[in-house]
């Protein structure tokens, strides 16, 4: 089963639900504001996506970080600021045990979740 990671009231959150949705994949959803993300999740995802495509620079979050911090970022340092900071989580996040998708592109979701 698809475990989506992301936050509720986020319009590309809608979207991503919607999609699944319609496209009747069942999945859990796992809302950071609520439960947080643990460093062994962050961790395994980094394993296998590159850590960088995870940070979500272009947030409200992000620009709130002090300049020193954003220009200094590593991948340690950005799994501590992604738990302590969830919305700095590119989103949504879908994980299949197999394949880890960031980021919400329907063309892409088609080819990997419906083939």
């Amino acid at each position: 089963m698809l475990t989506l990671y992301g936050i509720p009231n986020c319009n590309t959150m809608k979207k991503a639900r919607t999609w699944l949705d319609e496209n009747q994949l069942e999945y859990s959803f796992h809302n950071y504001k609520k439960s947080g993300i643990d460093a062994p999740t962050l961790q395994n995802w980094i394993g296998r996506v590159d850590w960088e495509l995870l940070v979500n620079r272009r947030g409200t979050t992000w620009r709130q970080l002090p300049e020193a911090v954003r220009q200094a970022i590593t991948r340690d340092s950005a799994v501590q600021l992604m738990q302590e900071n969830p919305s700095l989580i590119k989103r949504p996040v879908v994980d299949d045990g197999q394949q880890l998708l960031v980021g919400f592109d329907p063309q892409v979701w088609q080819a990997q979740l419906l083939s």
